[in-house]
């Protein structure tokens, strides 16, 4: 791919650190807080993770180095969706290791997590990584969304670890990713493995985040990438006048982007799903709120306008968010029964008679594309592929239902015709931001630091993002710390609690006084 001029000198951008990493590993020292408890769930959590669970935060200081200097092969593998600055987390590890011994090897796993299994890498050279400084995309190494969770995989990611001679690896992902590092720690310790594994927390939706944690990378980039898309569709709705868009935003368990881009934009609409679930609005009142505030527009003579709709939406609204866990248990309980259907309708027939009143009359109620999404669409987790479902098309369908009602009861006179959107490819490979090309950097050579003072199953944690990047703080957060058990294929396994948008919190309350 040819570079543009504006591309090649955004390569020469020179990534800054928090002052403390800046000192020679001699003059950095690794402090350890108290022991940890999980954030829910924690006897069960702790049964799970015996060799690992209750390790304590860390912190890098300037003081005495204990970091080891030995020659070091370390494993990377990026994992799940692609998010800006990925490129910069492995240029950060890289300058790490050859900072502390220029022997050290970095070792690209290919396709993400099936390219431990199948033994596919690359030699990460200083020529590569000089290729690949500052810019987005996965394209270095590539990721994949393979999940490593059978025994045989365990098993096969510790024998090619032993292999190649594999000291340390790093996970770049999200809450399911870096569960699977946290599994694939516990797993090497109590087979009597010295390889560690770090995490590092990446995903465009906002929702790895906690007090240690304060953004997972790519969501700066991604969010001004979809905002500037936003401002031109509204631009182009005030010059058509004639449209109303609906705009999904990827966030498939979360609001963040959602909120974020309304934020940055102005919308006329911006549903968030965390306050639809908050209120227990039924599908039919979500429907309302959109159509009155359409109808309030068109009082001013404005048929036109902009409504942001998150993707995950749909699982929020407290009726179809029991349908979906009810679908979820069944189908994955009775999934040999389920397969000998082939027709979209003689599975319904079938989920219908399964699922208890409430849900079947839900159930029931949605457009034939809406109930093939939620019955065909399954993640590897067996679960409804919530971001495959086509949330803005049924808004559109049922607000311009409502709308019709509204009209021939006098309560409405304006036209509506709508137009669809869906935001989400077009911001995981944007170059990164200056903040996230900073702020990746530094979780990378924060990951090999965790590395050189000999912790596993930690994420690499940079805080105090919202002032300038030699005023950040480095560390890392134990994994186990971030867990809570949830419902995935009929059982309860250990997953990284999702960060929600938080009601009460500046962000939406800011937004809330402004809506309006």
């Amino acid at each position: 791919m040819k570079l543009s001029p504006l591309q090649i000198e955004r390569k020469k951008y020179e990534p800054k650190l928090p002052r403390a990493l800046k000192a020679p590993l001699d003059s950095l020292m690794l402090e350890l807080g108290d022991k940890t408890e999980a954030v829910a769930d924690r006897e069960e959590v702790r049964e799970l993770f015996p060799n690992t669970y209750g390790k304590p935060l860390a912190r890098f200081l300037e003081g005495t180095g204990t970091a080891s200097k030995k020659p070091l092969t370390v494993g990377v593998i990026l994992s799940g969706g692609q998010a800006p600055g990925g490129h910069n987390v492995i240029a950060g590890l890289f300058d790490g290791l050859k900072k502390a011994n220029a022997e050290s090897r970095l070792i690209g796993f290919l396709g993400g997590p099936s390219g431990i299994l199948e033994n596919k890498t690359r030699d990460i050279t200083t020529e590569v990584v000089d290729e690949y400084r500052n810019t987005g995309g996965f394209d270095m190494i590539a990721s994949g969304r393979t999940k490593i969770e059978t025994d045989e995989q365990f098993a096969r990611s510790l024998e090619v670890c032993n292999e190649i001679g594999i000291d340390a690896l790093v996970v770049i992902g999200g809450d399911d990713s870096n569960t699977n590092a946290a599994l694939l720690a516990e797993y090497f310790i109590a087979r009597g493995s010295a390889t560690q594994v770090i995490g590092v927390p990446k995903t465009i939706d906002g929702d790895l985040k906690n007090e240690y944690i304060e953004s997972s990378f790519g969501f700066d980039t991604a969010t001004r990438t979809y905002a500037e898309l936003i401002g031109n569709i509204e631009r182009d709705a005030t010059s058509a006048k004639k449209y109303w868009h609906f705009i999904k935003l990827m966030g498939r368990s979360a609001s963040h982007i959602a909120l974020e881009c309304a934020l940055l934009t102005q919308p006329n609409i911006c549903l968030i799903s965390e306050e639809v679930a908050d209120d227990e609005m039924t599908l039919a009142q979500v429907v309302d709120s959109v159509a009155n505030a359409i109808a309030a527009r068109a009082k001013l003579g404005k048929n036109f306008g902009v409504a942001l709709i998150p993707e995950g939406l749909i699982e929020f609204i407290p009726e179809v968010g029991a349908l979906i866990t009810e679908l979820n248990t069944i189908i994955a309980r009775d999934a040999a029964e389920f397969s000998q259907f082939t027709s979209l309708e003689d599975q319904s027939e079938w989920i219908v008679k399964k699922l208890d009143a409430n849900s079947a009359e839900v159930f029931s109620t949605l457009p034939r594309d809406i109930k093939s999404q939620l019955l065909l669409d399954r993640d590897p987790h067996g679960n409804v592929q919530v971001s495959r479902i086509e949330t803005e098309k049924l808004v559109i369908e049922m607000v311009e239902d409502r709308l019709a009602q509204m009209k021939a009861a006098g309560e409405y006179t304006g036209k509506f015709s709508a137009l669809a959107h869906f935001f989400g490819y077009e911001g995981r490979c944007a170059f990164p931001s200056n903040f996230d090309a900073d702020y990746c950097y530094s979780l990378g050579f924060t990951a090999f630091l965790l590395i050189a003072n000999g912790l596993t199953g930690y994420l690499s944690s940079i805080r105090n993002l919202a002032h300038s990047a030699d005023k950040w703080t480095a560390g890392g957060v134990p994994l186990t710390m971030m867990m809570n058990m949830e419902q995935r294929h009929g059982h309860k396994k250990p997953v990284i609690r999702k960060a929600l948008v938080e009601l009460d919190g500046t962000p939406f309350k800011t937004f809330a006084a402004a809506r309006a």
